[in-house]
C-alpha cells in the first residue's frame, strides 16, 4: 500500500488471541484496499499486509472495499488423534470473521476469516455463491507477510528441479528469493515465526515470493492449461498461517495447521497401523541389487523371504518391496509409461509371499513408483489397490519421480499435457490417490509429495511422506546431507508434517563408501527426532547383525506417542525431543547436533513424580566424532532416574544420543 496512504488507514475490526498475546487488525485504506497486521504482546510482528485476488474473468478483488459486516466468536475443544506426535489436541482459538463488498463492481463479496490461536494466526478466504461471480478463475492471490523486524530466514526454493528436496538454506530474510513452505524466520528479538499453509484442497499451493526488503507475497502455483486456480460457485481457500513463538521449540509444539484442517472424515480407521518395516531398498541404493529384473533383481521371492523372516525375528511389522512390479527396465524417471501395476515381475510371487508374510505376523507394504505419469497411473489406481487388498497388503509407498514441471496430467479434454506437481491439478491427484486408497483400507506413504498441510488429520490414512533430502541423499547424494541437516529439519520440513527419513543406516556409508555426516548414535536419535507413524529401518540385516547393541533401540523404539516436549533447540543447531510411548508409560529421548560438539541439559520433570525408572542410553563415546573412524564409537549404558533428575547429554561433533526410559519394574 502507498506510503503516502498510510496514516489514513482505517482499523475495521480486530480480536486476540484467547491469553491476549497476539491480536489481528483488519484495515481498509481512502481506497478501500484490504489489509491487516500482527502484533505479539503489544509489538508488531507483520506490519500492514496487502489482502486479495487478481483474476483472469472478472476485475481484480482489490480496492473498492467496504465493510459489509464483522462479528468474533471463541472456541475451545479437544479432540483426539486416532496416531500422532499427541494423543490429545486442544483446539482454542478467536474467531474474526470480515465480510466486504465491492460496491463499485456489482456489490462483489469477499469473506476473510482469522482464526488467532496463543501460538499463532491461520487465516483463509471464503467465496460466497454470487450471480456476479459465478465461476472464479485466480491468476494470483495478492496476499501480504511483511514481517516487521529485521530477520533472519531458513528456507528452499520453490519450483527447483527436484521439488522439495533442495538443501535448507538459512539467509537474512531480505536476501532471499522465491520460497517453499513451511519458512521459518527468526526475529532480532528472538521471536519465531514460521509460514505455511493448511488444508489445502482443490487450489494450487502456496509459494512466498520475496517482494521488497522484508515483504513476502503468495504466490500460487501456475497451472499449464491456464488460471492457477478455478472453482465453481461457493469455496473456501487454504489457511495461511503463521506459527508464533518464543524460540524454536515453540513453533514445533503448535498444533496449528492441524487444528485448521477438517475433522476425520473417514470413520473407523483402526485399520491404520503405525509401525516399523524394513525392505530391499538401501540395498538398491548400495548397488547391491536393482529395482529391474535381471541377475541382480532385489524383489525376488527368495530375497523378498528372506527379509520377512529378519522382520518377523525382530519384531518390525511390514517388509516393503520396491521393484516387484514390471516397467523399470524403461526409462521411468522421464516417463513411467510402461509401469504395470497389477502384474509382477515372474520372479516375484505376491500371493504366495503375502501368505507366508502373514503366517509370520508380517505385511507387505506395497509399492507404486509412477515417474510422474498420472495418466498411466490413474488409469489402473483402482485395479492396483484391489490387487493389494486381495492380498492383504494394507499399506503402499507411492512415488513420483520426476523434475519441476513434468509431470504428465491426464486433460479433460483427453489430450495429456505436463504441469507442476504443486499445481490445482497436482493437489488434487495426490488427495485422490488418498482417498481411493482409503476405500480399500490402504495407507499411504508418498514419496515426492505435495507438501503436508495438515490434512492426515481429515484422512488419517495420509500416513506420511517424503517431502525433502532424506538417508538416501547420503548413499549417492553429491553432497550428502550436511552435518546440521536433522536440526534445520526439525524447524523447516518437520513443522508441516510426518517425513519417511528412512533412518538408522548403522553403517555410515552410501555407495562407493560415501560417509555419512554422522555419529552412530545420531543414527538412534533420529528415530525420535524426526517423526513419521510408519519408519523404516533403513539398513541392510547384515549390518544390523554387526551392531547389535545399536540394533536393539530401533527395535525398541516405537513410532506412536501420547505425547512430545521440545526440551530445547535451535534452528539448525541442535534439538532435544522427548515423546512418550502411546502403548506404556516408556519415554523416549532423541537429541541431535551439527558439526559442533554440545552439552544439552536434559531435565527428567515429564516422567511420573512417584515412580522410578531405569534409563537405557545410548551415547556418543568420549573419542566419537562424525569426521574420523570414531563415528562408530558407541557407549550403551543404564543409569535409574526419577523426575528430580537432570541428565547432561553429551554429544559429539555430528552426534547424537538416544534414550529409552521404563519404570523399575
Amino acid at each position: 500500500m502507498a506510503a503516502s496512504a498510510a496514516w489514513a488507514q482505517q482499523v475495521v475490526a480486530s480480536a486476540t488471541s484467547p491469553n491476549g498475546a497476539l491480536a489481528v487488525e483488519v484495515q481498509l485504506d481512502p481506497m478501500g484496499k484490504l489489509g491487516y497486521d500482527v502484533k505479539r504482546k503489544g509489538k508488531e510482528v507483520i506490519g500492514l499486509s496487502r489482502l486479495g485476488f487478481n483474476l483472469a474473468n472478472a476485475h481484480k478483488l482489490d480496492g473498492g472495499f467496504s465493510v459489509r459486516d464483522s462479528r468474533t466468536s471463541e472456541h475451545d475443544d479437544t479432540w483426539e488423534q486416532p496416531w500422532g506426535e499427541r494423543r490429545y489436541v486442544r483446539n482454542h482459538y478467536r474467531e474474526l470473521r470480515v465480510e466486504v463488498e465491492q460496491k463499485n463492481r456489482d456489490k462483489r463479496g469477499l469473506v476473510v476469516v482469522f482464526r488467532i490461536y496463543d501460538d499463532g494466526v491461520g487465516f483463509r478466504y471464503e467465496f460466497p455463491s454470487q450471480p456476479q461471480l459465478k465461476d472464479v478463475e485466480i491468476t494470483d492471490e495478492l496476499t501480504e507477510f511483511v514481517v516487521a523486524q529485521p530477520a533472519t530466514a531458513w528456507w528452499i526454493p520453490a519450483g527447483e528441479l527436484p521439488g522439495l528436496e533442495e538443501l535448507v538454506q538459512k539467509a537474512p530474510l531480505k536476501e532471499i528469493g522465491t520460497a517453499n513452505t513451511p519458512l521459518t524466520v527468526r526475529l532480532d528479538d528472538g521471536t519465531h515465526i514460521a509460514f505455511h499453509e493448511a488444508a489445502l484442497v482443490d487450489y494450487a499451493s502456496m509459494w512466498l515470493r520475496k517482494v521488497e526488503g522484508q515483504k513476502l507475497r503468495a504466490q500460487l502455483v501456475p497451472s499449464s492449461t491456464g488460471p492457477a486456480v478455478v472453482r465453481h460457485g461457493a469455496f473456501t481457500t487454504p489457511w495461511r498461517t503463521m506459527r508464533i513463538a518464543d524460540d524454536a521449540a515453540g513453533l514445533y509444539m503448535s498444533d496449528l495447521e492441524l487444528n485448521l484442517n477438517e475433522p476425520n472424515k473417514l470413520g473407523d480407521v483402526s485399520w491404520v497401523k503405525p509401525s516399523k518395516f524394513v525392505g530391499v531398498w538401501w540395498g538398491m541404493h548400495l548397488q547391491q541389487t536393482t529395482w529391474n529384473a535381471g541377475p541382480k533383481h532385489g524383489a525376488t521371492t527368495d530375497n523378498t523371504k528372506k527379509y520377512i523372516d529378519f522382520a518377523a525375528q525382530n519384531g518390525f511389522r511390514g517388509v516393503l518391496v520396491e521393484g516387484w512390479n514390471q516397467g523399470w527396465e524403461s526409462d521411468w524417471g522421464h516417463g513411467g509409461a510402461d509401469f504395470s501395476f497389477t502384474k509382477p515381475y515372474p520372479d516375484f510371487d505376491l500371493p504366495a509371499l503375502s501368505a507366508y508374510a502373514q503366517q509370520k505376523g508380517v505385511r507387505l507394504i506395497g509399492h507404486h513408483e509412477t515417474g510422474g505419469n498420472l495418466v498411466a497411473y490413474e488409469k489402473q489406481m483402482d485395479a492396483a489397490y484391489k490387487l493389494y487388498a486381495k492380498y492383504g497388503v494394507d499399506s503402499v509407498k507411492s512415488g513420483y519421480v520426476h523434475e519441476a514441471g513434468t509431470m504428465l496430467f491426464p486433460g479433460a479434454d483427453g489430450r495429456p499435457h505436463y504441469g507442476n506437481y504443486d499445481s490445482q491439478e497436482g493437489v488434487r491427484h495426490f488427495l485422490k490417490a488418498v482417498t481411493e486408497a482409503a476405500r480399500y483400507k490402504i495407507a499411504v506413504d508418498t514419496h515426492e509429495p505435495i507438501k503436508d498441510t495438515g490434512l492426515r488429520r481429515t484422512y488419517p490414512n495420509w500416513l506420511s511422506r517424503e517431502g525433502a533430502r532424506g538417508v538416501e541423499y547420503n548413499a549417492w547424494g553429491n553432497p550428502p546431507n550436511p552435518v546440521d541437516h536433522e536440526a534445520k529439519l526439525v524447524f523447516t520440513r518437520m513443522l508441516s508434517g510426518p517425513m519417511d527419513y528412512t533412518p538408522g543406516v548403522l553403517s555410515l556409508v552410501g555407495a562407493d563408501n560415501k560417509v555419512f555426516n554422522s555419529t552412530q548414535a545420531k543414527q538412534l536419535a533420529n528415530f525420535v527426532v524426526i517423526y513419521s507413524p510408519i519408519v523404516m529401518a533403513a539398513d541392510i540385516p547384515e549390518n544390523y547383525a554387526k551392531y547389535p547393541k545399536a540394533f536393539k533401540f530401533i527395535k525398541d523404539v516405537p513410532t506412536d506417542w501420547a505425547d512430545t516436549r521440545v526440551i530445547n533447540g535451535a534452528v539448525g543447531e541442535y534439538v532435544t525431543m522427548a515423546r512418550k510411548d502411546r502403548k506404556s508409560d516408556g519415554w523416549y529421548v532423541g537429541a541431535v547436533t551439527d558439526g559442533n560438539a554440545r552439552t544439552l541439559p536434559l531435565p527428567l520433570s515429564f516422567l511420573d513424580k512417584d515412580k522410578q525408572y531405569v534409563a537405557e542410553i545410548y551415547r556418543d563415546g568420549d573419542a566419537a566424532d562424525y569426521r574420523n573412524a570414531h563415528r562408530f564409537d558407541l557407549v550403551v549404558e543404564t543409569k535409574t532416574v526419577t523426575a528430580k533428575d537432570t541428565l547432561q547429554l553429551k554429544l559429539a561433533p555430528g552426534g547424537g544420543q538416544a534414550i529409552r526410559i521404563v519404570p523399575k519394574k
